[in-house]
Order: structure tokens, then C-alpha cells, then sequence
């Protein structure tokens, strides 16, 4: 399970890389691992706005489907279309070209209440 430091992680296993005063959001290591081969992915339409704690979209496995919940508020500016496509890239790049949305932050205090890599780690790395 890979857990990479610098980003702030939710306990429903997104992970947010801040940049200014937006947020790139995807799905984490460990939950595309218990996910197993993706299949699809429904993103959330560019203007939406979103509310911490709220589903955005989904992520179609061979085992299951699974809600993604949004880890902070904001209004989405962009969905990683290449996802439409090869949704296998979640599992192949969790952190890097398998990014779902960027966010602009409504309320970037909301970070506060997400965990550090390390935080993640100790709670997940013994399941």
C-alpha cells in the first residue's frame, strides 16, 4: 500500500493535493487495491458544486460499485476525462494520472479535519 506524504487523506479513502486554492482529488492506493480492476468511473460535471462528506460519483469494479465522497466543499473546474476511457489508470497511478476531479475550495479550513499520510497509514496498513 503505498501512502505518499504532502497529501491529506479522508477515511473514505480520497486523497486532496492542495494547489492555491484548488484541490486535485482521487481515490487512494489501498481503496483501488480492495477495489480490484476498475472498470468505470461516474465523475461529477465541471460546475457542480460539491459538499464535504457528500457522494460525487462512483467507481465500477469487477467486485462492486463504490460511491466516492467528496472531502472538502467546493465547485468542480475540472474531471480527468482520460478516466471515460481507461478507468484502469486508478489502479495503475492511484496518485498521479488517475486523479478524478479538481476542485476550487470553498472553505479551505475544511482541510483541517483530514488526515496526514501518516495518520492514514497507522489506520489502514494493518486491514
Amino acid at each position: 500500500m503505498e501512502v505518499r506524504e504532502g497529501l491529506k487523506y479522508s477515511e473514505n479513502h480520497e486523497w486532496v493535493r492542495v494547489e492555491g486554492n484548488r484541490a486535485i482529488i482521487g481515490v487512494t492506493d489501498f481503496a483501488q487495491q480492495e477495489l480490484g480492476t476498475i472498470v468505470f468511473a461516474e465523475l461529477p460535471e465541471v460546475g457542480d458544486e460539491l459538499r464535504a462528506g457528500e457522494p460525487f460519483g462512483s467507481m465500477e469494479s469487477v467486485k462492486t460499485v463504490s460511491e466516492m465522497y467528496a472531502p472538502i466543499s467546493g465547485k468542480v473546474v475540472d474531471i480527468n476525462r482520460k478516466l471515460q476511457d481507461n478507468p484502469g489508470e486508478i489502479n495503475m497511478r492511484p496518485y498521479d494520472s488517475g486523479w478524478m476531479i479538481v476542485m476550487e475550495m470553498a472553505d479551505p479550513s475544511e482541510l483541517e479535519r483530514l488526515w496526514d499520510a501518516k495518520k492514514y497509514e497507522d489506520t489502514y496498513s494493518h486491514e
